[in-house]
């Protein structure tokens, strides 16, 4: 039994380091967080080397709260010019898809910070 006691501590640090393992990785390669943007041709420029995404688009974007963060994703064509986009924006990859939205689609906050009425 004295043997067990004396294990304890090595065990709680083993579930710990487990526990944050997994933590990690799921903020670093599995959560996603979901920002809005509009497209501006203004902020596209083409790039090459990068098989068929020949278009690299720097945009401000949005979370559901309305915060602001600068956010650049490739396109294989030039997108329509003002249409919306709800972008999957994970922590280490950056954007990893994003598909088109309807301005009625877009969260109340994100429409304030766009100045959107």
């Amino acid at each position: 039994m004295e043997e067990f006691k004396e294990k304890i501590p090595m065990i709680i640090a083993i579930i710990l380091v487990i526990a944050l393992m997994i933590g990690a990785y799921y903020f670093l390669v599995v959560h996603k967080d979901l920002y809005y943007t509009k497209i501006d041709n203004t902020k596209i420029e083409e790039v090459s080397g990068s098989g068929d995404m020949n278009y690299q688009y720097t945009l401000e974007a949005y979370n559901k709260n309305g915060k602001e963060k600068e956010v650049q994703f490739k396109t294989s064509r030039e997108l329509r010019e003002g249409a919306f986009l709800e972008l999957d924006v994970m922590q280490m990859r950056g954007v990893v898809n994003w598909r088109e939205v309807q301005e009625n689609d877009l969260p109340d906050d994100v429409k304030a910070a766009m100045h959107i009425e």
